[in-house]
């Protein structure tokens, strides 16, 4: 609804539809849980409830994904968690989680079947070139204690190095300027009783930006801030006044006791590869991907949502084949599942509550390990099949 208020229509379009691709591809990694938003007014209500209208339509969702109305009646009962006292009731509607880092692994396992090499923990060291133009890479060993352990040749080289997409831009050219404003967001853990939520409840932060609280198991999740942060470090510095602008927007949501730095019981942070925008704050910096081309032939690709990271990867893709004077092909990705992702989530679970010991248990296994999950528990799986179309060896990513 942000995006499109800032007049974004494609980004939000895009992301509309791209997340029922993540569903299809990855349905284990992909948890459907229902967004309440609390309004003050009917005037809130109906604007709201025309923000989503405009967002179903533009993603085509079906009718029994809509969005719903609640009185305050329904939020006193359904969540009475939530300060229902100054609202009118809530629009609810469904939205999804992933689990991130296992779908960049599912992704990762992915290429490999398709033919491609991973190498993991090898930092890229330089960019090879030759008569001007990048001919490969050369790479070291972070576990051996650095240096330059061997080199690559490609006829094409992607950076899509995320926060660190800048860094390899100086290897290709000392004096590239900096394209990318990194914005910081943290996320702070509670245990479950001492915000009990169902389904999550969106929160006004004191800047007026929406924060969340999602359930998920034993724990609640707060989040996100969004901060300019000038580093791209692998674990981004959280401060105190991360953490009580979270906590502030709880107390303001939520009629339970109010949360302090003792129930906390854990943190994580990140930081966004925004594409740098000058006067924008943090949170009005455009979402939107946009790849360049340097000086030696190298495609960079930074900003999007991983939402749409799929995409990105057909347009980097597209543009790689394109200088490989070859037709861009249309992507295999929007409907082959990807490794672990050939199932009915709800009736492998079913079928493994037994041997797991609790539906919960199952749940968890197969939202690890899609198809896979049996293996988990020292049982035979049917393993995702591997696709038979090759890859050229013509890129290096």
């Amino acid at each position: 609804l942000r995006y499109m208020a800032q007049g974004d229509v494609a980004l939000v379009q895009e992301a509309a539809t791209e997340r029922m691709a993540v569903e299809r591809i990855a349905p284990h990694l992909t948890r459907q849980t229902p967004f309440v938003m609390p309004a003050k007014t009917a005037a809130v209500a109906a604007k709201l409830r025309a923000g989503l209208w405009a967002f179903e339509k533009l993603g085509s969702v079906p009718k029994d994904r809509r969005h719903e109305v609640w009185s305050r009646r329904d939020l006193e009962t359904r969540e009475p968690a939530v300060d229902a006292r100054e609202t009118v009731g809530a629009i609810v509607y469904p939205e999804y989680l992933t689990d991130d880092s296992k779908l960049t692994l599912a992704n990762v396992r992915d290429a490999h079947a398709h033919g491609a090499v991973v190498l993991s923990y090898a930092p890229i060291t330089a960019i090879l070139t030759e008569g001007g133009r990048a001919t490969g890479l050369e790479i070291g060993d972070s576990l051996a204690g650095g240096g330059s352990v061997a080199q690559i040749k490609a006829d094409v080289v992607i950076n899509a190095a995320g926060p660190w997409v800048d860094a390899v831009r100086r290897l290709e050219s000392d004096g590239a300027p900096p394209r990318l404003q990194l914005t910081k967001g943290i996320h702070l853990v509670v245990d479950h009783e001492r915000l009990p939520v169902s389904r999550t409840v969106i929160m006004p932060a004191a800047d007026r930006r929406s924060v969340f609280a999602v359930p998920t198991g034993a724990f609640t999740y707060i989040g996100t801030t969004d901060t300019f942060y000038p580093d791209s470090d692998y674990e981004p510095r959280i401060e105190p006044a991360d953490v009580d602008y979270l906590l502030a927007a709880a107390a303001v949501r939520f009629a339970t006791p109010r949360l302090t730095y003792a129930d906390l019981v854990s943190a994580w942070s990140g930081v966004r590869p925004l594409v740098a925008q000058a006067g924008k704050s943090a949170s009005d910096i455009s979402r939107k991907d946009e790849v360049w081309t340097g000086p030696a032939g190298v495609l960079a690709i930074a900003g999007g949502k991983l939402t749409a990271y799929r995409r990105m990867a057909e347009r980097i893709v597209d543009q790689a084949e394109t200088a490989l004077g070859r037709t861009p092909r249309r992507a295999p990705t929007e409907e082959a599942p990807l490794p672990g992702g050939d199932l009915d989530p709800k009736a492998l679970t079913r079928e493994l509550t037994e041997k797991a010991g609790s539906e919960a248990a199952a749940a968890r296994l197969v939202g690890l390990y899609g198809s896979e999950a049996a293996l988990a528990l020292g049982g035979p799986a049917e393993r995702s099949e591997e696709h038979t179309s090759e890859l050229q060896s013509h890129a290096c990513i």
